[in-house]
């Protein structure tokens, strides 16, 4: 098996928000309490799964908010926490 040679260090997502839900989701990056804390023990491999999560997670914030908009009279929406 090849392996891909990395030309650039995938960096840190942190935003400094640094807090985080219930869940252990912080609000700013988006990563759980290990992926927050593995950061610098991640291989490269690792690390780009972690930012495919963020990404998965960051798109169903948007859904819900698209989500709270068209049914704004409801009380059927979840809390964010809801989504990590």
């Amino acid at each position: 098996m090849n392996q891909q040679f990395e030309l650039f260090e995938i960096i840190n997502p942190c935003i400094g928000v640094c807090r985080s839900n219930k869940k252990g989701y912080c609000f700013g990056c988006l990563r759980s309490r290990p992926e927050r804390q593995l950061w610098h023990d991640m291989t490269t491999g690792q690390r780009r799964d972690v930012l495919r999560l963020i990404s998965a997670r960051r798109q169903r914030i948007i859904l819900l908010k698209q989500k709270r908009q068209i049914s704004f009279d409801f009380d059927e929406t979840p809390e964010l926490g809801e989504l990590f």
